[in-house]
């Protein structure tokens, strides 16, 4: 199938060809009719299968009729992260380009009042935090019954970090008629009940299974004691062909203090966690995303929306305390049908964790030996 089959406007169709795509992905080939249907959907996809574009796309078309009137957005995406948020609104800003669609991101860690400015001029799409789309709410500068489409990205990831009370509120002030897209990688029991709540009729679309891990990936296992950790990574670094790297770390605390190790070491490596200010979270990614940086350590912040073209490897520093987030945190690599590497460094106090990423993967991840050790 091409894009071209999707009937999509022309203008659609000349900005995903100016961005290099012919054809869609299957998340896009499936949802893509049933956005333009104007149907509930309920999808599950894997990360880096091209979900975004699947609701984006359709999303322009469906918005050129009509007109934003101040402080009442058309359309509202909620994303558990800024980085996910701003990727989304890349993808509008990239395929959007030939239309004159009003957006605005409205994220913590920047400046209220220029946010307040732009929903002032009215804006026909709207993405946003939880957190901070409340506070707009509260502050009396937003109102959310005029929107017509909505969608709730990564819904597994708002469960975990805690936001689905929060969503559960800004749907209440939604309109009841309206358009729900509701995407998630897995589907909890919890998912399931809100999805329920919130969907009518959806048509669900499920195009791997849930939390399978990139196919392009391969896996190894070294163990570690926490003394030789931060030696083994070293090596690591030096005996594998690393163009650019994420580095995970269960805790924020520890990203600073691992990224000023490797930098006193020599190594071009900067941390992103969610305590930075925006400000230099954005420049941190424009940095890595330009090759400036060579390697980032961060918290599963990045484990989700961060698209980095050609990332050659992951190392799990930590064993991720969620089974699920090692299969989001590999999905940064062996993307877009390039091969990638996922090195994960366990301390023997981890077997549980790694069992659970063993149950999920479907087999034991094999061992590697690393020589040369001081």
């Amino acid at each position: 199938m091409k894009f071209e089959d999707l009937k999509l406007s022309p203008d659609v169709l000349r900005a995903v060809a100016d961005a290099g795509y012919t054809e869609p992905t299957p998340i896009q080939e499936l949802a893509i009719p049933y956005v333009q249907m104007g149907r509930d959907i309920l999808g599950c996809a894997q990360t880096g299968t091209g979900k975004t574009a699947s609701f984006v796309l359709p999303m322009i078309d469906i918005l050129t009729a009509g007109r934003a009137r101040a402080r009442m957005p058309r359309s509202l995406i909620l994303t558990p992260t800024r980085e996910l948020a701003a990727q989304i609104a890349g993808n509008f800003e990239t395929y959007g380009k030939y239309h004159k669609l009003s957006m605005a991101l409205i994220i913590g860690g920047e400046s209220i009042v220029r946010q307040v400015q732009k929903l002032d001029r009215g804006v026909d799409v709207l993405i946003a935090t939880p957190g901070r789309l409340i506070d707009h709410f509260e502050r009396g500068g937003l109102l959310l019954n005029d929107v017509k489409i909505l969608v709730i990205d990564e819904g597994d990831r708002m469960l975990d970090m805690g936001f689905i009370p929060d969503i559960e509120r800004i749907v209440s002030f939604l309109p009841k008629i309206r358009q729900t897209l509701f995407f998630s990688a897995t589907f909890p029991p919890e998912i399931r009940r809100l999805a329920d709540k919130f969907l009518i009729n959806p048509k669900e679309i499920n195009v791997t299974p849930p939390a399978s891990p990139a196919e392009m990936v391969d896996h190894f296992l070294v163990p570690a004691g926490m003394r030789e950790k931060l030696a083994v990574l070293r090596r690591l670094l030096s005996a594998e062909e690393v163009q650019n790297a994420l580095i995970f770390r269960n805790r924020k605390r520890d990203v600073d203090v691992l990224a000023n190790s490797l930098k006193r070491h020599g190594l071009s490596a900067a941390g992103l966690h969610g305590d930075m200010p925006q400000p230099k979270r954005t420049e941190t990614l424009r940095a890595f995303k330009a090759g400036e940086i060579n390697l980032l350590v961060a918290t599963d912040v990045a484990g989700r929306g961060l698209d980095i073209l050609g990332l050659s490897h992951v190392f799990n520093f930590d064993v991720p305390i969620h089974a699920e987030d090692y299969v989001h945190r590999i999905g940064r690599t062996g993307r877009a049908g390039r091969a990638g590497r996922s090195i994960t460094l366990a301390l023997p106090e981890e077997t549980r964790a790694l069992a659970a990423v063993a149950g999920l993967l479907g087999h034991p991840i094999p061992e590697m030996a690393v020589t040369g050790l001081d």
